[in-house]
């Protein structure tokens, strides 16, 4: 097809490049540098979607991330499928493909548009709250159809081939927005000799000079930008980042950046030697400071069908015009409440198409545009506004009326003016939405007739985003902020800015107009809608309004005013100020809603980054993994980590079942030695004068006589009393400590000491350093472990030297090492750590030595039956967060007399936690020895009674001792201490119920002589 509303010249798209796309089917043709947008309008597409809730024909409105009509469906594969693409934000490709997201069978006749022509009046705000409530039962077959009409696009049911990645990144001035602001904050301080981060959402970089009708240095305003962007390219202390989107802002001045960086160029991103580039990336920048120039959004004026195709703002206009070459219509009617919109007028007459006439809402406005269209012939209508869009499917006129701005009324005739295109400009609304990311409310300023950010430190608002709007104050602004925010980041010789000449226009103060009145009251007039992308009306705020809703949070929820991806970037003013007239309030009273991440939507693979597929939870190994895989273990997943389970052999040539090779690692570390890989063992290296002092508050039991070479063992609880974390913390130094947690805790421990240190503690001098890598760990236990260890060590073994508890730095097969004297079986144990690098050697040596003694590995499962003999807990499984320490019987464990009231202290003494009757720690020995209990499995009394059954508790831990020749278990029992040699039931789901006896959770060498030894 033709490009039907292409100019033959003018724009800043390259014509020697024709591109091919596909929109609903249909293949058209665009230029490289267009938009799908601009294409689609150079096409003469009316039509682009259908509404979210009335299913009302819609069509392209604006040219940037404010677009509320055009989201579309690109792909050309499954695998390519991307939903809810602003058209107006993605560049043209050959080869792309779109859809609208809404319209069955298609866009141009949706019968769904009959539910809201004959419906629409039946479906006010709420009315899904109100409608779809009973019965319950059918909610879920509701909200499948009201879903399926709701025109949301999809997400693709193949896997994404593409890559996306992050990079960390920071500079010393951050600058959001490459338009003349921006530009020239960049550039002073760039030349300032700051590092510079320069980044903007369009497809080019230069802002509202890329359409800009004013000179600068008496040349077009896109030779300035080329000019300084080719100076900004060749420095080496700044990035420039075109397409890439500011989309969150966060405490300390960290920003998030989406880049698309080949989203431009094809469904799925290039391949380069073979090799798939990122197809998007998100930049998490740390900034020193922060310059917002990310401009104004042009607000459009509430009016009767102001949504049929054929309206648009008239900055959209200016800029299709402009920049691509396009006018999206042939005779227009421009409806303005300021000067700056008189722009899209001129642009579209020097495009050669008639201006029918331009209505202004100001009674006697004065500034150089108004001369410049009334010396071109252009009829100026003035006191007056577009009270109604005539047309279905397309503007076909507008109506015409002088408007009373302080009454709210028609004070005129009605005149019909025969159009086909409708550009309108109620002011400008600074773009707040990301200092206001933090929490910051912005600021109403009545001068302006929209808000400002508010006072963030580090950012600094300029140009636009803080409502300068006239160029050569606009340059001047970005300068001086560039300027400041160069000596805030510590650079204090600024290089001052030479700036290009402008010619300073006259312009007239804009008036405040939102909604425009109607003949018909609101609520019987045509309907006038504020939020395009949401289906909000200004009927709809009203009737919000009088049912009660007097909180702009609550009118917008009740309404959707700025749901989803808009965050009300054209309608919120709009929206609060009907409900300002509605309550007789002013629009500060009322306020604005709170804007949050993201700014404009983001793929989920930009958010994921790299940590996809097999980097989605990344597998951990020891140093001694190999070896565990050449000597046939089976393994299971402990956090991350790829642990040895148990490690079968074969036997009569048949391999041993589990239970088979657990009975026999369990007997050698009982009778011999036995040897277990624990290097996924959380460490956190622990320094500072205040270690002791910390270590005192986050435990529960005392630290402050700790001797170095002396390990001790810790509980570690929150703030509400449950255990959620033990280990045992060495004293290194006076002021030098190593605590190990949980496998699977380290990570969560690590952040908890990290919290309270930066939060609650910060006059503490202690620092933390994870060490769970850098130190692999052998467990060498059982009766022969002295003798085993003793053959490749320098370090006295000796038990009168060495005791239960200490540890001693010395070598271990000629690596250096620290051995500590501590056990989880309950025998006779040391745990080596050597640098994680030698540790294979170490464990070879331990094995060629250990030949004799027949030294046996062992897995997790066995030493699960060896911890669980000896009563050991494992957090997480005995526990489970409703557990305190004293539950756990460790009375001796709790420094009930410390000076410092440790976390979980004051839970403690609460009445639940001191009730007699809550769950204590206990063994369970089953009658029939034959049976292993199933963890999990429920307590009773009675094992008779009817279900529900009251519960006495649960079974945590339950193995097969073959020291035991026994099935044994762990639980957690109401009153437990108290029912010691009582007999219970775990009843199981096939109706059997198994016997038990209460009795100690310690099984095997009750008095710990053993590990003495």
């Amino acid at each position: 097809m033709t490009q039907t509303h292409r100019l033959q010249q003018g724009g800043r798209i390259d014509r020697s490049r024709s591109l091919s796309f596909t929109f609903n089917g249909k293949t058209y043709r665009g230029h490289d540098g267009d938009t799908l947008a601009s294409a689609l309008l150079a096409n003469g597409i009316d039509i682009v979607n259908r509404s979210f809730k009335y299913s009302r024909p819609r069509g392209i409105v604006a040219a940037g991330a404010e677009e509320p009509n055009a989201i579309v469906q690109l792909g050309k594969t499954e695998a390519g499928q991307v939903p809810n693409v602003r058209a107006t934000q993605q560049g043209l490709y050959d080869g792309l493909t779109a859809r609208s997201t809404n319209g069955w069978p298609n866009v141009q006749r949706d019968m769904m548009s009959w539910v809201g022509k004959l419906g629409g009046s039946f479906m006010p705000p709420g009315f899904y709250y109100k409608t779809f409530m009973a019965p319950a039962s059918m909610w879920m077959t509701y909200e499948k159809y009201i879903r399926k009409g709701a025109g949301l696009g999809r997400a693709p049911s193949e896997n994404d081939p593409d890559i996306y990645d992050h990079l960390n990144q920071f500079c010393d001035v951050l600058v959001i927005g490459a338009g003349p602001a921006g530009l020239a904050a960049a550039l002073c301080a760039a030349n300032s000799g700051a590092r510079v981060i320069l980044c903007d959402e369009q497809e080019e970089m230069g802002g509202s000079l890329l359409d800009s009708r004013e000179l600068l240095d008496s040349a077009p305003a896109g030779q300035w930008v080329a000019s300084t962007l080719k100076t900004l390219a060749g420095m080496d202390n700044v990035t420039l980042l075109p397409r890439t989107t500011a989309n969150g802002y966060h405490d300390h001045n960290f920003v998030t950046l989406h880049e698309r960086r080949t989203e431009h160029l094809a469904d799925t991103a290039p391949k380069v030697k073979n090799r798939r580039q990122v197809r998007a990336r998100l930049h998490r920048v740390r900034a020193s400071q922060v310059v917002l120039a990310t401009g104004a959004h042009e607000r459009p004026l509430v009016y009767a069908n102001n949504d049929v195709p054929g309206n648009l703002l008239a900055g959209a206009v200016s800029n299709y015009i402009r920049r691509y070459a396009v006018v999206p219509g042939n005779k227009l009617v421009l409806s303005t409440s300021n000067d700056h919109a008189y722009r899209a007028a001129l642009d579209w007459s020097e495009a050669g198409r008639e201006v029918v006439a331009i209505v202004d809402a100001r009674a006697n406005p004065e500034g150089d545009l108004i001369k410049e269209a009334k010396a071109k012939g252009i009829r100026v209508i003035t006191g007056s506004a577009v009270i109604e869009a005539k047309g279905a499917n397309r503007v076909t006129g507008a109506r015409v009326a002088k408007v009373d701005l302080e009454r709210f009324a028609v004070s005129g005739q009605v005149e019909e003016l025969a159009c086909d295109t409708i550009a309108t400009s109620g002011g400008y609304s600074p773009v707040v939405h990301l200092a206001s990311h933090i929490g910051v409310r912005p600021t109403w300023r009545d001068d302006l007739l929209g808000f400002v950010p508010g006072e963030v430190k580090g950012m600094h608002p300029v140009g636009g985003a803080k409502g300068v709007y006239t160029l050569v104050d606009v340059l001047a602004d970005g300068a001086q902020l560039g300027a400041e925010a160069t000596r805030a980041s510590g650079i204090e010789s600024v290089t001052e800015l030479a700036l290009p000449q402008v010619e300073a226009r006259q312009e007239a103060p804009a008036c405040a107009l939102y909604q425009v009145p109607h003949e018909k009251s609101t609520l019987r007039a045509p309907k006038q809608f504020v939020d395009l992308q949401n289906d909000v009306t200004a009927a709809g705020i009203e009737v919000a309004t009088r049912e009660g809703f007097e909180s702009i949070e609550h009118v917008k929820r009740y309404t959707a005013l700025g749901f989803g991806t808009d965050q009300g970037k054209l309608g919120n003013i709009n929206g609060m100020a009907i409900a300002a007239r509605m309550l007789k309030r002013s629009i500060p009273e009322v306020g604005t809603t709170v804007f949050r991440p993201n700014y404009t939507p983001i793929t989920f693979g930009a958010i994921v980054g790299r940590h996809a597929r097999e980097l989605f939870d990344p597998e951990r190994y020891t140093a001694m993994h190999q070896w565990h895989v050449e000597n046939g273990a089976e393994f299971e997943d402990v956090g991350q980590w790829k642990r040895p389970w148990y490690f079968p052999r074969k036997v009569n040539g048949k391999w041993e079942t589990m239970d088979e090779a657990v009975s026999r690692e369990s007997l050698a570390v009982r009778t011999g030695v036995g040897i277990l890989d624990a290097s996924t063992l959380g460490k956190i290296d622990i320094q500072g004068p205040d270690a002791r002092e910390f270590l005192g508050r986050v435990y529960t039991n005392k630290w402050a006589k700790l001797a170095p070479g002396r390990v001790r063992y810790g509980l570690m609880c929150k703030d509400d009393g449950m255990l959620m974390d033990d280990g045992t913390t060495s004293c290194l130094g006076e002021n030098h400590f190593l605590m190990t947690t949980t496998t699977g805790g380290a990570a969560a421990v690590m952040e908890w000491l990290e919290l309270w240190h930066q939060t609650e503690w910060p006059e503490l001098q202690v620092y933390f350093t994870s060490v769970t890598d850098h130190w692999a760990t052998m467990t060498v236990t059982g009766p022969d472990a002295r003798k085993l260890l003793s053959e490749i060590t320098d370090v006295d073994l000796d038990k009168e030297q060495f005791k239960f508890m200490d540890w001693r730095d010395g070598k271990v097969a000629d690596v250096p090492a620290r051995v500590f004297r501590i056990s989880f079986t309950g025998e006779l144990a040391y745990e080596i750590n050597v640098q994680a690098n030698y540790a294979l050697h170490v464990w070879k040596t331990l094995f060629k030595h250990g030949e004799k003694y027949d030294l046996t590995p062992y897995g997790t499962e066995t030493m699960h039956v060896l911890r669980a003999e000896k009563g050991l807990i494992i957090a997480g499984q005995d526990t489970d967060g409703s557990v305190t320490p004293e539950d756990l019987g460790m009375f001796w464990a709790i420094g009930y007399d410390k000076p410092y009231s440790w976390l979980g202290k004051r839970a403690l003494t609460r009445p639940d936690t001191a009730r007699k009757d809550r769950k204590q720690f206990v063994g369970l020995r089953p009658v029939d020895p034959k049976v292993v209990l199933e963890e999990g499995a429920h307590v009773v009394v009675d094992k008779d009674q009817p279900i529900p059954m009251d519960m006495l508790g649960h079974v945590t831990s339950s193995y097969y001792s073959p020291n035991l020749e026994s099935g044994f278990a762990l639980a957690v029992i109401k009153g437990g201490r108290e029912r010691m040699g009582e007999k219970l039931y775990v009843p199981m789901p096939d109706g059997q119920a198994h016997e038990v006896e209460v009795v100690s959770p310690v099984f095997i060498d009750p008095k710990g002589e053993r590990q003495h030894v």
